[in-house]
């Protein structure tokens, strides 16, 4: 009796005689939820490409090794092979239509269509769509994730989270489901909205789907998974029971290193008293962020955090400042003020701004790295142009030595850095976007989620890295992040939001419980006020 429903075995692949895949072996089970891991760049998505036909595989030569399915062998060269194979994705990035329904996202290319008096005389493709039966199994399958929504509703406008599980709605609706694949599935949901998704999920391997659970947050790996595999560098470093680690083991294993958050003062560094920043009854009209009147004072050469939890408004005060989103209120910018819903003249007068929506706002995906790290640059403060005439041209020679020395600085995992930035893994376009930033040479930086959906490893170098800016550059940064040990690891002080506001601000080094009273907006003791340093 075969007890596997999926194995991989010697999985080889070269890019170009560029092996990023080393003799790879999975095994997944029946109602198995497996962790697969490792850092960006270690070959997690590669391995999903072979394992659901991607074209990248097949028009880059193939690869080595065998696919079985059951016990029976496979060649997956297309996605419909895989789905024809029971396998599904639910991707990173969600693949939804705004303009359609949910029931018609669901049933996109499994329509159920039903005669007509035309299809009657012309034939089956002029056939009419079968709402009825569509909207039935489209219920069926949202039911299934206990989502209360009705089918019937656009999907244009709705939270992330319940797009996301909308995606996996669509992937259970098909017939014969036997193995689903979870590419980073929280990295844009709220806490609640990832815990409805975890619990989702076991509920799904219950029914004895084998589950692919792909994440960088050890955390939910540790309470979900059964088993784990680490990929390091294109080798298999190991696979085991989840129950018999942790996370610290994990995260050493990923990397080949000891990784902590913990915090290293520098010594012998002092700030300044003079104010870079400041906010006074600042409102930001940010969906689902909004801002409803923050004072907030950042002095130079500080890193101030902002956290807090989802929904609270963290986000929409960088947004605001840098005019992302409709803004009002007075804003003070080294004594000056900065003026309102004007994202050139914000960076003209020397913010930087890292978004968290590294595709919506952040990068031109089409484009290559060297274009997008010094794009802003040339278009605000025309740098790296030379000029012939009254012509400019891209400075081309100068971009690319740049753009090289940010990929070795920030270790932005590419082949070259004519690379399309599209093509990227999501934490090294995080990069990118931080790359662009930097590359305006800020006196301040506001970073957003910095290290969303970036690999342990990565999150230290990038966390390094803005300490190193505001060592030795003086960048002063305000860096606003759900990570709280982040937050606590490199900033002065952290401003915690709360329902649009600051609850309050308190040192790094304060104790778990204050940071957890005052993101839940409950009334402190005198006891714990005196441990808070008001603004």
């Amino acid at each position: 009796m075969v007890n596997n429903l999926l194995t991989m075995k010697n999985i080889t692949k070269e890019y170009f005689g560029n092996k990023v895949l080393n003799n790879i072996n999975l095994e997944i089970a029946k109602g198995e939820i497996h962790a697969l891991i490792g850092e960006n760049g270690a070959g997690k998505s590669t391995l999903m490409n072979i394992l659901f036909g991607m074209p990248v595989i097949s028009s880059t030569g193939g690869y080595q090794g065998t696919i079985e399915i059951a016990g029976e062998p496979v060649h997956i060269n297309t996605p419909h092979a895989a789905m024809a194979h029971g396998i599904g994705m639910v991707h990173q990035e969600f693949m939804l239509i705004p303009g359609f329904t949910i029931t018609e996202n669901i049933k996109l290319n499994r329509e159920i269509t039903k005669e007509n008096i035309v299809s009657r005389i012309f034939g089956k493709q002029y056939e009419s769509l079968d709402i009825n039966k569509m909207n039935a199994d489209a219920r069926t399958a949202l039911d299934k994730m206990e989502m209360g929504i009705e089918e019937f509703t656009l999907v244009a406008g709705l939270p992330v989270g319940h797009m996301q599980f909308i995606e996996i709605a669509r992937e259970i609706d098909k017939t014969g489901l036997k193995i689903l694949v979870f590419d980073e599935p929280t990295a844009v949901l709220t806490e609640s909205e990832t815990q409805n998704l975890l619990s989702a999920i076991k509920k799904l391997a219950t029914s004895g789907i084998g589950i692919i659970f792909i994440s960088h947050r050890l955390d939910e790996i540790m309470q979900v998974s059964d088993r784990v595999t680490i990929l390091r560098d294109g080798e298999l470093v190991v696979t085991m029971n989840t129950k018999d680690t942790n996370t610290h083991e994990i995260a050493q294993l990923m990397i080949g290193r000891k990784v902590s958050f913990e915090r290293n003062e520098t010594k012998n560094r002092t700030l300044s008293n003079d104010t870079m920043l400041k906010l006074k009854n600042f409102v930001v009209r940010m969906p689902g962020e909004d801002v409803k009147g923050v004072d907030l004072e950042v002095k130079k050469g500080e890193i101030v955090g902002i956290g807090g939890l989802a929904g609270q408004g963290k986000l929409g005060i960088a947004n605001g400042i840098m005019g992302i989103y409709p803004a009002k209120g007075e804003v003070l910018f080294e004594g000056k003020p900065l003026k309102m819903n004007d994202p050139k003249g914000s960076i003209t007068a020397g913010l930087g701004f890292v978004s968290e929506d590294r595709r919506g706002i952040g990068l031109l995906l089409e484009s290559s790295i060297e274009l997008n790290t010094v794009f802003t640059c040339m278009q605000i403060k025309n740098s790296f142009l030379k000029r012939v005439g009254p012509i400019k041209f891209k400075d081309t020679k100068k971009i690319r030595a740049h753009t090289k020395r940010m990929i070795k600085e920030l270790d932005i995992r590419c082949t070259s850095s004519e690379q399309r930035v599209g093509s990227l893994s999501g934490g090294n376009q995080q990069k990118v976007c931080l790359a662009r930033a930097l590359t305006q040479e800020p006196k301040l930086l506001l970073v957003s989620e910095p290290t969303r959906g970036i690999d342990v490893g990565a999150k230290r170098l990038v966390l390094d890295h803005m300490k190193k800016l505001n060592e030795e550059q003086g960048i002063t940064i305000v860096m606003t992040s759900s990570e709280l040990a982040e937050l606590r690891s490199i900033c002065d002080r952290i401003a915690i939001i709360c329902d649009g506001k600051v609850e309050g601000i308190l040192p790094p080094d304060a104790s778990d419980a204050d940071f957890g009273l005052m993101m839940s907006g409950s009334k402190r003791t005198n006891t714990e006020q005196g441990a808070i340093h008001n603004v």
